[in-house]
């Protein structure tokens, strides 16, 4: 059997050359796209009792695809949304291989045919601004570990920032003023990789310039306890943490589930801290 016709040097080529070398896409997409098919690969080689360096690429077939999308669902308990963005890696695979090599054109378009599922909208949860005030408040800044929060929670408040941008952060993307009557702003690496400039508050330039020290500027802004940079998951869970302390005195916010997205999506004009001046939601998101 032709090498061309095995599914395992495909998907090396796929994930490697094609997502890395090609697209060049985010960490976040090319890990997305590989957990897809770490998923995949063994439900195909289960239901077709066939080990997995024996699989072909059409064994990986519409019928088995769909069985797999709708496993996602059933058996996981996956949303309709994360549901597509399955399919979206196997349509991807699908279009490399059906490009390099046109024996699988058939098999190429019969993937690709497989439509995504409509999904409801749901409203994004928002905090007002007697919630965020009190989410602020929530760290003890008498401590590290709360001061370190204390400026995360500020600088998603500030900046808009996802949670995976703040934990791509570097101290070299500061440019903090010496001084508050001086212009601080922050370089943030969003999808894509596409870059763009934020104003930082005074307030927030001095809590982030108490955490980052005289650490080089190649260093994360944000570690975590060990002193390790902290990852999406890891601000995440900040942010639910203050948010269920929060919520055990304010009843509003137990009504929500906050997360970092809940912070980017916060409602209507606020008080920058520290003046008498109101800047709305669009200049805060830059």
């Amino acid at each position: 059997m032709s090498n061309t016709m095995f599914l395992g040097p495909w998907i090396r080529r796929f994930l490697l050359e094609h997502l890395v070398g090609e697209r060049n896409l985010s960490r976040n997409t090319q890990r997305s796209y590989r957990d897809t098919l770490a998923l995949l690969i063994p439900f195909v080689s289960g239901k077709l009792h066939k080990r997995i360096d024996h699989l072909t690429i059409t064994d990986v077939g519409s019928e088995h695809v769909r069985a797999f999308l709708a496993d996602l669902e059933e058996t996981r308990g996956c949303s309709v949304s994360t549901r597509n963005q399955r399919l979206a890696a196997i349509h991807a695979l699908a279009g490399f291989v059906g490009l390099h090599s046109p024996e699988h054109i058939v098999w190429c378009a019969e993937l690709r045919c497989i439509p995504f599922k409509k999904a409801g909208t749901q409203p994004v949860p928002y905090l007002e601004k007697k919630e965020m005030d009190a989410l602020l408040k929530a760290p003890d800044q008498r401590r590290a570990q709360g001061c370190r929060d204390h400026a995360l929670l500020l600088f998603l408040y500030n900046s808009g920032a996802r949670a995976d941008e703040a934990a791509q952060l570097l101290i070299g993307d500061l440019d903090l003023a010496p001084s508050a009557r001086d212009y601080s702003s922050v370089r943030i690496r969003g999808k894509g990789n596409k870059v763009r400039y934020c104003p930082l508050w005074p307030q927030t330039a001095q809590v982030l310039n108490s955490i980052v020290g005289s650490r080089a500027v190649t260093e994360r802004v944000f570690l975590n306890r060990r002193r390790q940079p902290i990852t999406r998951f890891g601000i995440h869970g900040v942010v639910v943490r203050y948010a269920a302390k929060v919520a055990k005195h304010m009843p509003s916010i137990a009504a929500k589930r906050v997360s970092p997205h809940s912070i980017r999506h916060y409602a209507g004009f606020r008080t920058i801290p520290g003046t008498a001046s109101q800047v709305g939601r669009k200049a805060r998101q830059c």
